[in-house]
């Protein structure tokens, strides 16, 4: 009996993520099987339209591109949040410095796209403090540069999602038991032991939920790339939002841009299933 209340409790939610998120996902799967506009008749193509997205040269590219940012927006973060949290925990850290960190999670991507463009221009405060360290020779545009535009996209990832991991991270050393830290100082442990030994266990889930975050904003971006290079110099920056876009909008491929967006469910739970294996 208090199976089929929690059932009839859960039914409501149920449907509205039927509707909202099974049937749209269902639908994107059943356009990336034919060839069509948006308007016109549509052709069946059957698996037509994954062959071209898996032999396309440029739509690998942007699938590439997503790997490396997958590298920035979680690799660069969930390290220093870590870190950030052990120092913060140890100082006790008040309200308000928390809420500093959170900050750049607050900014809407488009502008702290914008913010970080001037300050990453040819003449932006960036070069300028490279000029004035001696080291004017590195002095580019880093958006323009084909070289260094999705690294520095990848560092405005980053810098968004600093914050985030760190408060949740910061939350979750909390949450571990003092006396385990008690025990480690008495066995002698410094602190980057205690780190290993007992922070790093103890916040194991929020670890993974970072790790999901992070990952997953990495490969479905779209707001940052469109709002800092629109996926230039060149094809330098793609990454498979921006050409899913693209696809649908500007060329009226609306079955490609499918099968691309279907890819890339695909390549986040792929990306996503190891990380909540090893949280759990």
């Amino acid at each position: 009996m208090a199976r089929w209340v929690g059932w009839l409790f859960a039914l409501p939610a149920l449907l509205v993520y039927a509707v909202f998120v099974l049937r749209p996902l269902a639908s994107t799967v059943q356009f990336s099987l034919y060839r069509w506009d948006g308007t016109g008749p549509a052709t069946w193509v059957g698996l037509g339209n994954y062959v071209a997205v898996l032999t396309d040269p440029d739509l690998l590219g942007a699938l590439g591109h997503a790997l490396v940012l997958v590298a920035f927006f979680t690799g660069v973060p969930i390290p220093l949040g870590l870190l950030a949290a052990a120092v913060l925990r140890r100082a006790a850290a008040g309200g308000p410095v928390r809420a500093l960190l959170l900050v750049p999670q607050a900014v809407p991507l488009v502008a702290a796209g914008f913010a970080w463009s001037l300050l990453l221009s040819s003449t932006g405060v960036v070069n300028r403090l490279l000029d004035a360290v001696g080291l004017g020779g590195s002095a580019r545009a880093w958006f323009g540069d084909s070289a260094t535009a999705l690294g520095a996209v990848g560092v405005v990832g980053a810098w968004v999602l600093l914050g985030l991991c760190t408060t949740l991270l910061l939350a979750g050393a909390e949450r571990v038991d003092p006396a385990l830290y008690e025990a480690a100082r008495l066995d002698g442990a410094g602190a980057w032991r205690e780190l290993r030994a007992v922070t790093v266990p103890g916040v194991r889930r929020e670890l993974g939920v970072c790790a999901v975050v992070t990952s997953t904003a990495a490969l479905a971006s779209f707001d940052v790339v469109y709002a800092t290079t629109r996926g230039g110099p060149g094809n330098a920056t793609t990454v498979p939002g921006l050409e899913v876009f693209t696809l649908a909008f500007a060329r009226r491929e609306v079955g490609l841009a499918s099968a691309l967006a279907v890819v890339l469910v695909a390549l986040v739970l792929v990306v996503v299933a190891p990380v909540l294996r090893w949280s759990r």
